[in-house]
């Protein structure tokens, strides 16, 4: 990937409706494929919904976003975000493609974890993070926009149980050809955010 992708790429929260061809899906995936990872574990695994298949797996998500809402809360502290949550199911429901990203290797996130295993599961996170910045970084690079998303947490066991997987759900991205160009988001300088002991 470009410097100059890196720089271009953009959260996309409106997509044309146009398909995105299954190759390109591919390439894609073939970017988050040739991630690093952590002891070269490779913990990631894709599941890519389009459709009547899509529709179904938003619904489990509008499910657990009700149940967050008026029923027994996973997230109660993250109350204030249900909001935004919905927004973003929204624009899943106008992206073309939807990616789930699937950590082979982890745990529930809502179960305990200590000592050793937590650091394992810190260093499969870095490397979903990874897998994924390069899925975006490709998409640009393809003249694709996507939107990684978060939010999904809030609807987890709904998720889970319609993928019927035992593997944890990290995040997904919404994928498809972008139908705004906003404009680039803040950055902190690096005079804030770096020291050097050179």
């Amino acid at each position: 990937m470009s410097l100059e992708a890196i720089r271009a790429r953009r959260s996309i929260r409106k997509f044309l409706p146009d398909p995105v061809p299954r190759e390109v899906i591919g390439q894609v995936l073939e970017a988050a494929r040739l991630a690093p990872s952590g002891k070269n574990q490779q913990p990631w695994r894709f599941a890519v919904y389009g459709g009547e298949e899509k529709r179904a797996l938003l619904e489990a998500m509008a499910r657990g976003l009700e149940r967050e809402l008026h029923g027994r809360a996973l997230l109660p502290a993250s109350r204030a975000g249900l909001a935004d949550a919905a927004n973003t199911l929204r624009i899943m429901r106008k992206a073309p493609v939807l990616i789930l990203a699937l950590d082979a290797c982890g745990d529930d996130p809502f179960g305990p974890s200590e000592g050793g295993a937590r650091i394992a599961d810190l260093v499969n996170t870095l490397s979903m993070g990874a897998a994924i910045e390069n899925l975006l970084l490709a998409a640009q690079e393809l003249g694709l926009g996507a939107l990684w998303i978060a939010n999904t947490f809030f609807a987890y066991p709904e998720l889970c149980a319609c993928l019927d997987t035992p593997l944890r759900l990290v995040s997904a991205v919404a994928l498809g050809y972008a139908d705004e160009e906003p404009p680039a988001r803040p950055r902190k300088p690096l005079e804030e955010i770096c020291s050097y002991w050179l």
